[in-house]
């Protein structure tokens, strides 16, 4: 059976018992977070609640929710998923100006009604799936709104709390009747704390109320909550100081253009042979950074289309992190030839079984990434693939 329909059982059960024995809590001089009384603090947790609208979750026979009607001036709705709870609660209560009572999932109920400027449970939250009701009372709840919940840390066989969001069997006790099987989840502080801040609440506190009985293991966590303000549709960024980051890497790009004849590599004028490829500048993204060195080196003409990044390969040049990436250009446009003012010219083909020596060791890692069966000595650099298909992602317009 599921955990919502057992709990549900469990308390309407509860409720038909204390409906037929005609028991009516008397109402309460303060606010009890806890079964016992005079322990922790009373309802000035929630603010000042005066005109305010407050929830309860799981109002049960409502005398709480009278308590902050008359004694504290809020408006209060007390929300009960258990028909004879509810039917307590109204048979004694429905009378009283500034208290309505619902019967209903408080999920469900809050996904259609009015912010709440506060909400608090007592000893209710528990029976239900966190994943479930934090969420919806962030969004029933007015930004900065207190959420307070009394929870049970340690049950009367001095279980302690859990360190995961799971429930777990807990009996609701009855004077002359069996105990009700419910499924309760009896969470550690921390991890209540983690699903709050998850769910977009800040937690300010969290108590731990021992049972003033000493030989009695019961304990309660009383954690007092609020609900953040909604993110602005822009989060600001800035730089940690005025001075500019100090320089350490340098980033370039090759591109491997191959034919019926071979690879395309350049005579660099310092001897070396190598790829299409330099520099990537300031805004550029990897494809557009390819497509113009491309253009400036050998003249060739590309689009972004015809590009698929290889992945990157980082290295170390006396003290400098060198990060390179590789792209394969599938189409192109025009011959390849020496252009004025470059380092590089000479353009040539040259077949994958009979490569120069003396490559450039950038061009090098690259063409053993693209095909690891090329036998080509380098210095070692660690090589990271693209996932394939991976589109470029602009950055405010930046391609």
């Amino acid at each position: 059976m599921p955990v919502e329909d057992i709990n549900i059982r469990a308390w309407k059960v509860y409720g038909q018992r204390q409906l037929a024995r005609a028991y009516t809590p008397p109402i309460p001089n303060q606010l009890s977070w806890t079964p016992w009384e005079g322990d922790g603090p009373g309802a000035e947790i929630l603010g000042d609640i005066t005109g305010r609208r407050v929830l309860d979750i799981g109002s049960g026979a409502g005398h709480h929710t009278v308590h902050l009607v008359q004694t504290h001036g809020a408006r209060v709705t007390g929300i009960e998923l258990s028909p004879t709870q509810h039917e307590r609660a109204v048979t004694s209560h429905a009378d009283v100006p500034g208290v309505e009572f619902v019967q209903g999932d408080v999920v469900e109920y809050l996904a259609g009604a009015e912010p709440f400027d506060a909400a608090y449970a007592i000893g209710t939250l528990g029976f239900i799936d966190p994943h479930r009701s934090l969420p919806a009372l962030r969004d029933g709840l007015r930004p900065g709104a207190p959420l307070i919940l009394s929870l049970l840390h340690t049950d009367l066989h001095g279980r302690g709390p859990s360190s995961e969001v799971a429930p777990r069997e807990q009996m609701i006790l009855l004077r002359d009747d069996p105990p009700l099987p419910t499924q309760m989840w009896v969470l550690a502080p921390q991890l209540w704390e983690d699903l709050l801040t998850e769910y977009g609440f800040r937690v300010e506190a969290i108590d731990v109320l021992p049972h003033p009985d000493e030989s009695a293991s019961v304990v309660q966590q009383l954690i007092r909550a609020r609900r953040l303000p909604d993110r602005p549709a822009r989060i600001s960024s800035r730089p940690r100081s005025t001075k500019a980051p100090m320089a350490h890497a340098a980033v370039g790009v090759g591109a491997i253009l191959l034919n019926e004849q071979g690879v395309l590599l350049g005579r660099h004028r310092r001897g070396t042979l190598e790829l299409p490829g330099g520099s990537v500048e300031a805004g550029e993204s990897f494809e557009a950074a390819v497509i113009r060195e491309l253009g400036e080196e050998t003249g060739l003409t590309a689009r972004p289309g015809d590009v698929r990044l290889l992945g990157t390969l980082v290295d170390h040049v006396e003290g400098v992190l060198r990060v390179t990436v590789g792209a394969l250009v599938h189409t192109w446009q025009g011959q390849p030839a020496t252009q004025p003012d470059e380092s590089v010219g000479n353009w040539a083909w040259h077949p994958l079984d009979q490569l120069p020596n003396g490559l450039f060791v950038c061009s090098a890692q690259i063409l053993t990434a693209w095909r690891p069966d090329l036998v080509i000595d380098h210095p070692p650099a660690h090589f990271t693939r693209f996932a394939p298909g991976t589109p470029a992602t602009p950055v405010d317009g930046l391609a």
